[in-house]
């Protein structure tokens, strides 16, 4: 595929509530840098996949990939990188930037079977609120990976909103949306993400096993360290943190707390965020 001129269909496959959060009000590329919380989760996902990929070079299915900022990282190691998302300006930006983009639906990928040496499921699960819908993308994800393969998927814990309204100091305001999402993982109302599914560990290690893929591990992908960069970040977002909370810089702080919190798997489910990692037979 030329990434630079082929053209990209007008008609997103994706709702139009999650088209208009990402393409007005929402921007991805940025994200990952521009927030502390953000930093830490892409540094402990090159962590993970540092440790978990096939030496370079092999051929990676990033679904839901967005507008690029992991295929890029990814490229750079040395991996050949295939990219899907559903919303059209980002197929556009990360074509722009090189990378191998299509338009697509993470529950019907359009690449024969054992496509892929791994599969990264960024974005998928915690925008599908309905079960059988994350089921049927965790099986085309196992689907397009080679035997021995490795399908790798973050998930959003059900708790997430609760400790991090908390610590923004937001939860009354939101009581009734985190009330709902604790309660069922969603919320029809939630004005911070639209489409929007929270995990609880114990359900995210099913649907993994579910998919066929085996041994399931689950990590804490922000961990307990992930807390100091959100409330650094609700608390400091309309002028730059100087490190005035700390003697040192906060994203050191969080990844060592994360780190060493990797020993200890009860701590997994004080993460906002979760990594699975499942490996097809």
């Amino acid at each position: 595929m030329d990434t630079q001129t082929a053209s990209v269909p007008e008609q997103p496959a994706v709702s139009a509530e999650i088209h208009q959060h990402y393409s007005t009000r929402w921007d991805e590329s940025a994200r990952l840098s521009s927030t502390l919380k953000g930093q830490l989760e892409s540094a402990r996902l090159y962590d993970f996949l540092t440790r978990w990929l096939p030496p370079e070079p092999c051929r990676i299915a990033d679904i839901g990939g967005g507008p690029g900022v992991h295929a890029r990282w990814l490229q750079q190691q040395g991996h050949n990188v295939d990219l899907l998302d559903p919303v059209v300006d980002h197929i556009k930006k990360a074509r722009d930037s090189g990378i191998s983009a299509e338009l697509g639906d993470a529950r019907n990928l359009p690449w024969p079977n054992e496509t892929f040496d791994a599969a990264l499921m960024a974005g998928p699960l915690y925008h599908l609120p309905d079960a059988a819908d994350r089921r049927l993308a965790l099986r085309e994800a196992a689907r397009v990976v080679r035997p021995g393969g490795i399908v790798v998927a973050i998930a959003i814990n059900r708790a997430a909103n609760l400790i991090g309204s908390t610590l923004a100091n937001t939860l009354v305001r939101r009581l009734h949306v985190v009330e709902k999402i604790v309660d069922t993982g969603y919320s029809e109302d939630n004005e911070r993400m639209a489409h929007c599914y929270y995990h609880k560990e114990s359900q995210l290690r099913s649907e993994i096993a579910d998919a066929g893929l085996r041994p399931v591990k689950i990590y804490g992908l922000t961990g307990p360290g992930g807390w100091l960069t959100v409330m650094i970040d609700a608390h400091f977002k309309d002028q730059p943190y100087t490190g005035n909370l700390a003697d040192h810089d906060p994203l050191s702080t969080a990844l060592e707390c994360c780190r060493l919190a990797d020993r200890m798997p009860e701590l997994v489910a004080s993460s906002s965020l979760f990594l699975a990692i499942g490996r097809k037979d």
